[in-house]
């Protein structure tokens, strides 16, 4: 298959679980994870009908930022962003995704202020308990999101989460359902902001049909569009 059916295989499968669902394909954003993709095949996934880029490399990023590759696209980054690159990412890209931290919120909020503009952000979750993983506890999330709110250079948009690695097809379906039940307590709790708050990233290319039916509304697909990656060059 091409790239553009594979885009469009995707797109469609996304739909579909979405109808299952009962929920409108609409609700549901591809995410085209292009980590160690290449500036061409980024501008060939636009072309095919890809509207968001996920990036999780800064140093990548920046590249094919200044390569002119996401064009066309909104750009989220949805890697580990370490403070210390907090600055080459607030206000080059449409969302952060991956707010796992006080320490990282407060660092974005400072280089926001800075540049005078507000980031949209998304905390990530890490909802398996795994010590492997960065991401603020579930119990967490009430207390980290209201600091959020609070920083007047952030705009919190949603939650994002990447599950433990299952075996068993749908093995992370109650995973998808316990953040979605945090995604909506959120939403209840901070109904001021009710409006801004209306994302849910989670689910990738092994299990993104099973995110969207339990509510995702932004699903991160790198292999099931591009393929096996290439080798991560050394920089």
């Amino acid at each position: 298959m091409t790239l553009e059916e594979r885009i469009a295989q995707v797109k469609e499968n996304i739909a579909r679980a979405a109808r299952e669902a009962g929920r409108a394909p609409a609700e549901v954003t591809l995410v085209a994870a292009t980590k160690v993709q290449s500036s061409d095949t980024i501008r060939q996934a636009i072309a095919g009908g890809i509207t968001v880029c996920g990036e999780n490399r800064v140093q990548e990023m920046t590249a094919h930022l200044d390569d002119d590759a996401y064009a066309g696209a909104a750009l989220h980054f949805i890697g580990h962003l370490q403070t210390n690159k907090v600055r080459q990412v607030v206000g080059r890209v449409d969302l952060i995704e991956s707010v796992g931290s006080e320490h990282l919120l407060q660092a974005i909020e400072a280089q926001a202020a800075k540049l005078e503009l507000v980031q949209d952000i998304l905390l990530e979750v890490n909802i398996g308990g795994e010590a492997s993983k960065s991401g603020v506890a579930p119990e967490a999330v009430s207390a980290l999101a209201e600091q959020a709110m609070a920083c007047p250079h952030v705009r919190l948009r949603g939650l994002m989460a990447i599950p433990p690695i299952v075996e068993q097809p749908g093995g992370n379906r109650p995973f998808f359902a316990k953040m979605y039940q945090l995604y909506v307590d959120i939403r209840t709790k901070l109904d001021h902001n009710e409006t801004a708050i209306t994302c849910l990233s989670m689910g990738m290319s092994g299990d993104y049909e099973d995110a969207v039916r339990e509510g995702a509304t932004l699903v991160r697909v790198g292999t099931a569009l591009f393929g096996p990656r290439p080798p991560m060059k050394t920089v």
